[in-house]
């Protein structure tokens, strides 16, 4: 019996593969042979997940054609990766990724370094900051003292808890939103809310149109429900939104549902302007096409004085054409695992009645807490503490790269948590490997996009500040030497750091 699960085309594997584009050779560039450029691409695309483990590869031919290489090669790249551990074979059933025993399995998205990894790793992976107390201990005090009617219930709460979803649909409405509570769903984080939109709306095979670059967890999340993702190129630097292929894919791709981020998008920081957000909600109008906007990013501008757009859901206050999600994890702490969906009644109730056969409901006293930050005040000052951290982070990590890596390429965003970095030509994904070996762990750029795109990227959070930015920055420039110099191998193990 066969051993995979999946398989990997040789026209899409090509792609893959030709998106790893190094910087030209120079002196003390080493060139490995083809067989082992291509063992190693493969491998790379393995260790990060863009290949799936026990996916099946193509026959040696069939890759050889797509490669335009001879099958020698293709036969002598399969080979180093059995010797390695990397791909099992079977006569009569073909060849398939693996890993080798005592590797964990590679993660296709960007879960959290485990906490007894931190001592050696400098973890900027994942874009959460630490909780702002003392406001979590605060807000978990608060809903204590406001549980005991809810623990004489049964505590299923599908639509989430009256009062935290009266207090979100009143803030809404505060900004010029009118918005009532029947609008308002409680669900377990921004993740749990696009799960259930997409479920909702987009079965397998539906397309979804979706920014490129954008959130790689996200982008997983929709790959992993059967959807086909139609990418939109995001403007250069952060101009945010380019309107016309918007409109273009959306007249031509009539997508069935389009997922954006107008607020310090992540990976990139752009700020969509208001002009840009209401010609896009009148595009998806016009196209009948569902606009999902993610403003778990909204609260942190971190420029003093700062004006916010109108948010995108206010050009379209019914809520037929758009559905926003919200959520206190990066407001507040990822820890909180609280997040919210605003949308016409009509379709709140088709939300509910699904959550039925999912997790029935959010955390009683998770949500009691958000609405004690929310309706007392300690919100707001939480947000501003955690603007401040985000603000001197971005800045130290700033400084430190253009003195580390001065070649390297970004525009510094007026918010959010993330920075999109071009690498001077290196390769992303090179890079992410040679940084585990270093001591820093990053995200390549194809992380982020559809096929192999963003291969001269990599994202940054704003996560570290002050000696830990630093050297961070440091450790990124060794790694940038390792793949510059084409060196491979282990090297010395990195110091223990504590900030």
């Amino acid at each position: 019996m066969a051993q995979w699960t999946s398989a990997v085309g040789a026209a899409q594997l090509a792609r893959l593969l030709n998106s790893q584009h190094d910087r030209p050779a120079g002196p003390g560039t080493r060139r490995p042979p083809a067989y082992r450029a291509l063992a190693d691409g493969i491998r790379l695309l393995v260790l990060e997940g863009r290949v799936p483990v026990a996916a099946r590869l193509p026959a040696e031919r069939e890759l050889a054609l797509a490669l335009s290489v001879s099958r020698t090669t293709v036969a002598a790249a399969y080979e180093a990766l059995r010797s390695e551990g990397f791909l099992e074979s079977r006569r009569g059933a073909g060849s398939w990724t693996a890993v080798p025993a005592g590797n964990p399995l590679p993660a296709r998205g960007l879960e959290p370094l485990p906490p007894e990894a931190l001592g050696s790793m400098i973890d900027l992976g994942c874009a959460a900051l630490p909780a702002p107390e003392p406001w979590l201990t605060r807000a978990v005090q608060g809903a204590l003292e406001e549980l005991p009617p809810y623990a004489h219930t049964h505590g299923d709460y599908p639509a989430g808890l009256p009062a935290l979803r009266s207090t979100i649909a009143d803030r809404y409405t505060a900004r010029g939103i009118p918005t009532m509570p029947e609008q308002i769903m409680v669900t377990t984080g921004a993740m749990g809310a696009i799960d259930a939109i997409c479920h909702l709306f987009a079965g397998r095979g539906e397309r979804i149109a979706v920014e490129s670059p954008s959130y790689a967890n996200i982008l997983q999340l929709m790959r992993e429900a059967g959807a086909r993702l139609v990418p939109v190129a995001m403007a250069e630097g952060l101009g945010g939104w380019d309107m016309d292929r918007w409109r273009q894919v959306l007249r031509e791709a009539a997508p069935r549902l389009a997922y954006v981020v107008a607020d310090f998008h992540n990976p990139t920081g752009a700020l969509a302007d208001e002009g840009q957000r209401r010609r896009l909600v009148e595009a998806a109008r016009s196209a009948g096409t569902v606009l999902v906007v993610d403003e778990t990013m909204s609260e942190l501008y971190l420029e003093d004085g700062m004006a916010m757009p109108r948010r995108t859901c206010g050009f379209d206050p019914a809520g037929s054409t758009v559905i926003t999600v919200g959520s206190a994890s990066k407001a507040f702490w990822a820890g909180m695992r609280i997040g919210w969906v605003r949308a016409a009644p009509d379709v709140i109730r088709s939300l509910v009645a699904a959550r039925a056969y999912a997790d029935l409901g959010t955390p009683v006293l998770e949500q009691l807490a958000v609405n004690w930050l929310l309706s007392t005040g300690g919100w707001e000052q939480a947000v501003e503490l955690r603007r401040g951290q985000a603000r001197e982070n971005r800045d130290a990590l700033v400084a430190a790269l253009r003195r580390e890596l001065p070649s390297w390429e970004f525009s510094v965003p007026q918010g959010g948590l993330t920075l999109w970095v071009r690498t001077g030509g290196l390769s992303g994904s090179r890079l992410a490997e040679a940084g585990e070996r270093v001591g820093v762990r990053v995200p390549s750029g194809p992380r982020f996009g559809v096929d192999g795109a963003f291969e001269g990227y990599v994202r940054l959070p704003f996560t570290v500040g002050g000696a830990v930015a630093e050297e961070a920055a440091v450790r990124l420039a060794a790694a940038a030497r390792l793949v510059e110099t084409g060196a491979s191998g282990p090297t010395e193990a990195p110091r223990t750091f504590v900030a």
